[in-house]
């Protein structure tokens, strides 16, 4: 118990610290794009007053849209009892409220949770996991998704999406002011300056998706083993979620509705068929073999 409390003190502190870290980059952006048209102050305020409002547009309504892409349909007690009542127990084991349940038709097996706070989430899953999946490896994935709500995984990667595509956004016009703008400041060194400028909006345009990788992979990797570990916890059994695991990375069949944008989401990377040295360097999935390995050894 007191491991939990402690996970979610440091996924709000990790929130914080996104928040931080990110508005200085936008700010800096701002200023650049502000010093380029004849004012600091002008870009700057412009590029927070744009991040604020995009963050709390995302923000709140960020877990709909994600459903939205991924075909997500709510799910009823009537049509899917099983899946219902699991959700329903295990949010009783949590103790948080019961998260709202979604199905997509897909036959890949896969889940994720999404929402900004226990409140406010919900719980997808696949047909063909709920096909696929016996009762104890149904119960172990929808312990492992419930641990993001309660760990309030969620919420940090829901930021972490939010402002990336913040900066992407404001790195992007950057560029294209850079590029194609005439009305930039003008000075002794104009020409020098602006190409000056171009080439950091052209590094940071490129670096943006790189970037949004590596901050994914620095909170993806750890919180699914703390999920693994407290879904397990959760359940009592953790040979459920080993075996599992072991049925979704023996499947060859990859998720359709499945982006780059909410790959991080699900239990298991549902790009099945992209093996290379990169896939596997930027991948925001730990190793599956690793997992079940923790999990065996509980």
């Amino acid at each position: 118990m007191l491991i939990a409390f402690d996970e979610v003190r440091k996924n709000k502190i990790r929130s914080y610290l996104l928040i931080f870290i990110f508005m200085i980059l936008i700010a800096g952006i701002g200023m650049l794009i502000g010093y380029f048209y004849g004012s600091v102050y002008f870009g700057l305020g412009m590029a927070l007053f744009f991040s604020l409002i995009y963050t709390l547009i995302v923000f709140f309504s960020g877990d709909k849209m994600i459903l939205s892409l991924s075909g997500a349909k709510p799910v009823t007690k009537k049509e899917y009892p099983h899946l219902y009542h699991t959700v329903e127990g295990l949010a009783l084991a949590a103790n948080i409220p019961t998260p709202k349940a979604y199905i997509i038709e897909d036959e890949a097996m896969n889940a994720f949770a999404t929402g900004r706070d226990p409140k406010n989430s919900a719980i997808a899953v696949t047909s063909g996991l709920l096909k696929k999946m016996n009762r104890q490896e149904l119960e172990g994935v929808i312990a492992h998704e419930m641990s993001h709500i309660k760990n309030y995984d969620i919420r940090t990667m829901m930021l972490a999406a939010v402002l990336v595509g913040v900066v992407a956004l404001l790195s992007h016009f950057m560029l294209r002011s850079f590029l194609w703008g005439s009305g930039g400041r003008r000075d002794n060194r104009g020409g020098q300056l602006q190409i000056v400028f171009i080439l950091i909006g052209l590094a940071l345009a490129i670096l943006t998706p790189f970037i949004a990788q590596i901050i994914k992979l620095a909170i993806s990797r750890r919180r699914e083993y703390m999920a693994d570990a407290s879904g397990a916890v959760l359940t009592r059994y953790p040979p459920g979620l080993a075996s599992a695991l072991r049925k979704i990375e023996k499947e060859s069949v990859r998720l359709k509705s499945a982006s780059n944008a909410t790959a991080h989401l699900y239990i298991s990377n549902p790009f099945k068929n992209k093996k290379s040295f990169f896939s596997g360097l930027f991948s925001t999935h730990p190793s599956t073999k690793e997992r079940i390995r923790r999990l065996e050894a509980m």
